[in-house]
């Protein structure tokens, strides 16, 4: 296919002036982008480089997209997830001039093709969240990788993968694990992922959460957010486990830590966020209550196994937006949220753009980290990288001053006795 910038494949680009209100919106609540921005439009040390993105279309994602153009990049864009597409986002990115190919409810033929879209370019980075970008290049276009100087990952369950996959001698290009950020991952996921789950799952249902018992399978950074946000809900949480340390975690912060077998029995609301297949099967579906919620935040669709609610149901229909009725065998009535997609960014907006600024603050200045290695002749090895502590503490620093807090600074004084290893006692 002949690559033609600017090209575009939306849903409605009439949908354009909605949706930059949106970003317009998120522009306002993002004060390290736009300071990011208004300093890199200067100096533009993205110029002449092309980037393929592969993340989900949201006003916050708008805001990134627009930001590494402002700093001279060419960007070519693609959701990352079938369900969550904002689709007047999508339309005014398209209007502004950004190269698109994202829409809500894209089939899986699709979803690639929009992706292979973005590669027509030949791009000089990647940036992904779930590393389906990555996989596409290294499976299907392996040609393409030695025109890629780097990458970048947004979410745990693509960064552990291609972990895996350096550690194997696979990963073809460096890739910066924008993921293991603790400016990301200890609010984005936690905060973000916690708030925007409760979103999604109240925009799906209406239903009241005080007194649900809401079981979160999975004690990570975002199991743990959400557990945190059901709790303040009202809600008696059930948390279900493999990792010793998590369990006692979720223990030892007030939680019931349970198998799901025993989960599955008590339940109202069940939520996955493990990053693992088949959490939720057909023996916990057959003994679940009357008008169980059942949803997932995880990066894929796998941790709740559809074929197995399917095979023990009966009927089934849509009976709200993102909320299908499952009449199984037994009666009982179960209910599926989004599909077993993100519940968060297919029901809900997706997070908080306030999490999402630094966030993002770190996938822009990972792929200027990227273009200034490489153009200084230091080519990094085709493994995971993490991003440099110094990084991740100069965009909390600027966070904490946006929201009117200060902080102290150690004296010369107190930094020489913390490095005194001839003190003692």
């Amino acid at each position: 296919m002949d690559h033609k910038p600017g090209s575009y494949k939306v849903r409605d680009i009439s949908l354009a002036d909605q949706g930059r209100m949106k970003i317009e919106w998120a522009e306002s609540r993002m004060p390290v982008m736009m300071e990011l921005r208004k300093k890199y439009s200067e100096t533009k040390p993205l110029k002449g480089y092309k980037i393929a993105g592969c993340l989900h279309v949201t006003k916050e994602t708008a805001v990134l997209i627009e930001t590494l153009s402002a700093a001279g990049a060419q960007v070519s864009w693609s959701g990352c997830n079938p369900l969550s597409t904002q689709d007047d986002i999508a339309a005014a990115l398209a209007k502004n001039g950004t190269e698109i190919y994202a829409w809500h409810g894209m089939n899986v033929e699709e979803f690639y093709w929009c992706i292979e879209r973005t590669l027509d370019m030949k791009p000089n980075l990647t940036l992904d969240d779930g590393a389906d970008l990555i996989f596409t290049v290294h499976n299907k276009f392996p040609e393409l990788a030695s025109n890629i100087i780097g990458g970048t990952e947004e979410t745990t369950t693509g960064v552990h993968r291609l972990r895996a996959m350096g550690a194997d001698g696979k990963l073809m290009y460096p890739v910066i694990a924008v993921n293991d950020a603790e400016t990301k991952w200890d609010f984005d996921n936690v905060y973000g992922t916690g708030q925007s789950s409760i979103d999604g799952i109240l925009r799906a249902t209406s239903v009241l959460l005080a007194g649900k018992k809401f079981v979160v399978a999975g004690y990570g950074h975002c199991g743990s957010g959400v557990a945190l946000k059901a709790k303040g809900m009202g809600c008696d949480v059930i948390v279900t486990e493999v990792k010793p340390t998590a369990a006692l975690k979720a223990a030892l912060e007030g939680f019931s830590v349970m198998t799901m077998d025993e989960a599955a029995k008590i339940g109202d609301i069940f939520i996955t966020a493990t990053g693992v297949s088949d959490i939720i099967v057909k023996r916990h579906f057959e003994v679940m209550k009357d008008g169980a919620i059942v949803c997932n935040t995880g990066h894929y669709d796998c941790e709740i196994n559809i074929n197995d609610l399917e095979a023990v149901s009966k009927s089934k229909r849509t009976v709200r937006p993102n909320n299908e009725e499952y009449v199984l065998h037994n009666g009982n009535r179960v209910y599926l949220l989004a599909q077993g997609r993100l519940v968060n960014l297919a029901a809900a907006e997706g997070h908080p753009s306030e999490v999402m600024d630094m966030s993002f603050a770190n996938q822009f200045m990972s792929q200027v980290r990227l273009v200034n290695e490489h153009e200084s002749g230091n080519k990094l090895a085709p493994v995971v990288h993490d991003i440099p502590v110094e990084q991740d503490q100069e965009i909390a620093r600027v966070k904490i001053a946006t929201l009117g807090y200060s902080i102290d600074v150690l004296t010369e004084e107190q930094v020489k006795y913390m490095n005194d290893y001839s003190a003692g006692t």
